[in-house]
């Protein structure tokens, strides 16, 4: 006797959704949502910070990611730490958005623990913090560079533990080699994650460490300012 097909398009195959929903807007659709969206936070940011002669191209570029954070952090990730339980039945276009992408990590469509526990702090720390950050640059604030380490080190830890422990349960929420599921939503939008945020870490630390430096140099040998 054959055995029956899933219900859904999740990985394990036999993984059990209750109350599934399949959804009824494409996967073009839902992608060109996302990248517009952000497209234009790219765009938008990168001709706001163009108005500041105290930021160069690198910088910009920094706040542009920091914009996309924002959003992506705050709004999108947002809703899935407050609709994670609904979203496998939800038609909502952003629930529809995360049913798309559990095809690459399915453990958002059972509601996992550390997966609602690791987005619950992405959205509601990293979100807020990514726009603050742009706001630090834009403004010129002297904690800008403390933001900008605080921010690429949550993201930075987060996602590790989020890769670590998929590759604990041996990669089993996915389609393991799917040029689109595996390597395109698993692999590649989460490696940016590590990529940029240690990048950014390295920045921040080099211009921290430099500011510390001029500061130890002000106060003198004996640790007192000079003029005391």
């Amino acid at each position: 006797m054959e055995k029956e097909a899933p219900a859904h398009p999740y990985w394990p195959r036999e993984l059990s959704i209750p109350g599934y929903r399949a959804n009824d807007r494409s996967m073009p659709e839902i992608l060109a949502f996302l990248f517009s969206v952000s497209g234009i936070l790219l765009a938008g940011t990168w001709l706001w910070t163009g108005r500041s002669s105290c930021l160069g191209s690198g910088r910009r570029l920094a706040l542009c990611w920091f914009a996309v954070c924002g959003f992506i952090h705050w709004v999108i990730e947002g809703w899935f730490s407050l609709y994670y339980h609904v979203i496998p039945s939800d038609q909502s276009f952003l629930s529809q958005l995360w049913k798309e992408y559990s095809k690459g990590d399915s453990r958002y469509v059972i509601a996992d623990n550390f997966t609602v526990c690791m987005e619950t702090i992405t959205a509601w720390a990293w979100g807020p913090l990514s726009v603050w950050t742009v706001l630090a640059f834009l403004y010129n604030k002297p904690y800008r560079f403390v933001l900008q380490l605080v921010v690429s080190l949550g993201q930075l830890y987060g996602d590790v533990l989020y890769f670590y422990t998929e590759y604990r349960d041996g990669f089993s929420h996915s389609e393991m080699g799917h040029p689109l599921y595996f390597w395109f939503y698993f692999v590649f939008m989460n490696a940016l994650w590590i990529i940029i945020p240690s990048l950014l870490i390295l920045d921040a630390w080099r211009h921290l460490s430099t500011a510390q430096a001029l500061s130890d140099r002000a106060r003198g040998p004996r640790g007192r300012s000079k003029g005391e």
